[in-house]
């Protein structure tokens, strides 16, 4: 298998929305379907699809950086390398989901626009990624959401309804608006599209680093985490996949132990994280051997309390100079779970991903408060 090169900051557009050319189209050929409509339960993913997005993505977003931060490797006790997708244009890795979709609508979907649900970062990137397209997009989120967040997707011309108090309402909703409006419903989870182009940070990832031996990632949905298995399996079956979710909202790692995806009430003040169910597709791989689509799948998943994730923040602050929302410092939180729990029997390099850096005031008042 071929991988790409990865796009240089020279050759890179820039990020700005107004100058920021068409989605040029995936080859279906390369892509897997947008849809999920591929006649069995679970849509298909694949690692050529990463290459398709990959492709497409080269036009709008450059390489987050990826840095050694000497006082928070000492720290943790184990040499760890930070991937800064808080530097991503909407300040979160999900904005490759939301241009990968994009890239792969039909004509008729971006007349008819784009209806989605999310807490925040996912909504960003529907919203942004709608606008370069030159489509529309309506936004359905909980009025649990941070407001910050709300702001942000309203600034980047989606319209925005609040609906429910948690994501489940929210997206009964959205989906009564899409049919209601003949909208494309985008599934938060469960679309090829977004998995595919979230999986581009670990191609990136693990070119330029091959020494690492293991990923810590934060999950809600779980596509992030299925990304970068995919990209595993192919590129560096030597790497274990660690995924990272708070105890208050598990229902991943329920449906990841289990059979069959489990739907349960999220409890956690960390947004990004607070999803209430389990996601088909992401766990087709998440599983591994015991998937549909998977291979190796997730090596472990930790727990972690609320408490630990503003502590890992508070960390990633002062030893590596970032803010990183909760769910972004979900996996250093993570990481020094097992650190704490097995200390020397996990060798070798870490990588933990800054998933987003959209800092709501609470916060930055629980950050402040440390």
């Amino acid at each position: 298998m071929t991988i790409l090169p990865r796009p240089t900051r020279e050759t890179a557009a820039p990020h700005d929305l107004v100058s920021a050319p068409h989605m040029q189209p995936i080859e279906p050929t390369r892509a897997a379907p947008a849809t999920g409509d591929t006649g069995s339960a679970t849509p298909v993913v694949s690692f050529d699809g990463v290459l398709a997005a990959a492709e497409a993505l080269a036009a709008h977003l450059v390489p987050t950086p990826t840095w050694r931060y000497a006082a928070l490797s000492d720290a943790v006790g184990r040499d760890v390398v930070v991937k800064h997708e808080n530097m991503n244009p909407t300040g979160s890795f999900k904005v490759r989901g939301g241009l990968t979709l994009a890239a792969s609508l039909g004509a008729d979907e971006r007349r008819a626009g784009l209806v989605t649900c999310s807490t925040g970062n996912h909504a960003q990137s529907i919203a942004y990624a709608a606008r370069v397209a030159g489509t529309g997009a309506l936004i359905v989120i909980p009025h649990s959401a941070p407001s910050v967040k709300v702001d942000a997707v309203r600034a980047l011309g989606a319209e925005v309804v609040l609906e429910g108090e948690r994501l489940p309402e929210a997206a009964a909703h959205a989906r009564t608006l899409a049919a209601e409006r003949g909208m494309r419903f985008v599934d938060p989870g469960n679309e090829p599209a977004m998995i595919h182009g979230h999986a581009t940070v670990y191609l990136e990832l693990l070119q330029a680093h091959p020494e690492i031996a293991e990923v810590v990632i934060p999950i809600g949905s779980g596509s992030g985490a299925a990304g970068a298995c995919l990209v595993r399996d192919v590129i560096a079956p030597h790497v274990r996949i660690i995924g990272v979710q708070a105890v208050g909202a598990s229902a991943a790692y329920e449906s990841w132990v289990g059979e069959a995806e489990v739907s349960q009430a999220a409890n956690t003040r960390v947004s990004g994280l607070a999803t209430g169910c389990g996601f088909a597709t992401p766990q087709s791989v998440l599983r591994g051997s015991r998937g549909t689509a998977g291979d190796v799948g997730l090596a472990a998943f930790e727990l972690v309390p609320d408490d630990a994730i503003d502590d890992a923040a508070h960390l990633l602050a002062t030893h590596a100079h970032l803010l990183a929302e909760g769910a972004a410092a979900a996996s250093l939180a993570g990481l020094r779970a097992r650190q704490k729990r097995d200390g020397e029997a996990q060798g070798g390099s870490v990588a933990v991903v800054v998933t987003g850096g959209n800092v709501s005031t609470d916060e930055w008042k629980r950050l402040a408060s440390r």
